[in-house]
């Protein structure tokens, strides 16, 4: 099996998606061989042979299978990416350029008699373009490849345990900075006190006659579900709208829409080692237009770092996997947000 064709079957094993007759069970036993293959037929990690060179082409497997993952993995909520992330994925030293067009001016639109040249002239603003400077990101493990290898542990736990970590670290980074700018720019429309179901049409109608475009609510489940309770009241005397606005919440916990505008539920995650929520359940954005705000870039190659058992007291295998990725935030339009106090 060439290096592709091991690199494809670990992805899809990852994701489920097991090709022809082959079990999934199947599948994760030919990735086993295919690695042991790579690690000369043997099934234990030797630290001369590594040392030495005699197994180089095991680790780029693992960390190309790790990378694709990762990178498949993050695009997973198919409309918050969509929406929210503009996502690029670039070799070491490529220019990671993100245009940004000026939408927040419209031109002024001038009475004038016929044959009148004389109007005040107006600058074409042509947008910006920003860079997103990276950074080197790691997770240290240890046996874990060595177990795999043995057939001890499922190659998919190994996969899943550092790409759920680094999707939610780049998730959290991500959504702080969203949240960071949104806290801080001048270019919105904030609104903060209880919730008044008239305030958020106000500051829904002031995104859609700003931008042109329909306007989306952002949320986590918490914030959405302080919307729930006043529509639930006032529909009350209309069984249509009061029946369905209940369905919504009996099977989502929040409703789909507020008066016509779609509610998006962004998933709620810790702040990676506490348990504390990373995103605030007091705010609603209020966001319209095709222009993604958050910028996510991946920078070069992952890789494996095989750290030396003699340095450690228990005489444990350790592996470093790094990865190089950054996050920034750029509008170019008007966004609203509602702070419930």
């Amino acid at each position: 099996m060439d290096r592709n064709a091991i690199v494809r079957l670990g992805v899809d094993a990852y994701h489920g998606n097991v090709q022809g007759n082959f079990s999934m069970r199947d599948s994760l036993e030919t990735l086993r061989k295919a690695l042991v293959d790579l690690n000369g037929g043997s099934t234990k990690l030797s630290y001369k042979k590594i040392r030495d060179g005699e197994c180089s082409g095991l680790f780029s497997v693992v960390e190309e299978i790790l990378q694709k993952t990762i990178v498949e993995g993050f695009q997973d909520n198919d409309f918050l990416f969509q929406t929210l992330i503009d996502f690029k994925s670039v070799a070491l030293g490529d220019e990671n350029d993100f245009y940004i067009p000026d939408n927040d001016i419209l031109y002024v639109v001038s009475d004038v008699s016929r044959g009148n040249q004389a109007l005040r002239r107006q600058r074409i603003e042509s947008g910006t373009h920003i860079q997103v400077p990276t950074t080197l990101k790691g997770i240290k493990i240890y046996e874990e490849l060595d177990r795999v290898l043995s057939g001890r542990v499922d190659f998919n736990e190994l996969i899943d345990k550092v790409a759920r970590s680094f999707k939610q670290q780049i998730y959290v980074d991500a959504m702080t900075a969203f949240q960071a700018m949104a806290e801080t720019d001048s270019i919105y429309f904030p609104t903060a006190g209880s919730f008044n179901e008239n305030k958020l049409v106000e500051i829904i109608n002031h995104v859609e006659a700003a931008t042109g475009k329909k306007a989306y609510i952002f949320g986590t489940q918490q914030a959405l579900r302080k919307i729930n309770l006043t529509v639930l009241q006032d529909a009350a005397n209309n069984s249509n709208i009061a029946e369905q606005a209940r369905n919504d919440v009996y099977t989502m916990g929040y409703m789909g829409k507020f008066n016509g505008t779609d509610c998006i539920k962004l998933n709620q995650v810790h702040t990676p080692g506490t348990n504390a929520f990373a995103l605030d359940n007091d705010k609603l954005y209020i966001i319209a237009g095709d222009s993604k705000p958050i910028k996510v870039v991946n920078e070069g190659e992952a890789t494996i770092y095989l750290g030396n058992p003699y340095h450690n007291a228990d005489l444990s295998q350790e592996f470093l996997y790094t990865d190089s990725y950054g996050v920034a935030v750029a509008m170019s339009e008007k966004m609203g947000i509602y702070t419930m106090t």
